[in-house]
């Protein structure tokens, strides 16, 4: 469950990290005009606004938090079912517990 979740939050974050891109693309598609040669101005980071940039930085630690929620459930999940199966080998379903 917990890799569902983490993948479902990588995924949200790259779908939101692609509409930021698409957003960004619109907002700053200027042409420069240099005689009969037309050149895209090349727009860096931090002459983004403030809010798009937020966004992004907010965005791809989303993806990497999800990320990392994905790798550390799946190895939870196959840590899991190991024992089980170590727990299955030796004959016994459950584990006695003294009283």
């Amino acid at each position: 469950m917990r890799a569902l979740v983490g993948a479902i939050i990588t995924a949200a974050a790259l779908i939101g990290l692609g509409l930021a891109t698409l957003g960004i693309g619109l907002r700053y598609q200027w042409v420069q005009k240099t005689g009969a040669d037309n050149r895209l101005y090349d727009v860096k980071f931090f002459e983004i606004d403030n809010p798009l940039q937020y966004g992004v930085v907010v965005l791809t630690i989303m993806a990497l938090v999800g990320l990392g929620i994905t790798f550390v459930g799946l190895a939870y999940h196959h840590e899991r079912r190991f024992r089980e199966a170590q727990l299955g080998l030796r004959g016994g379903d459950r584990v006695s517990v003294p009283e």
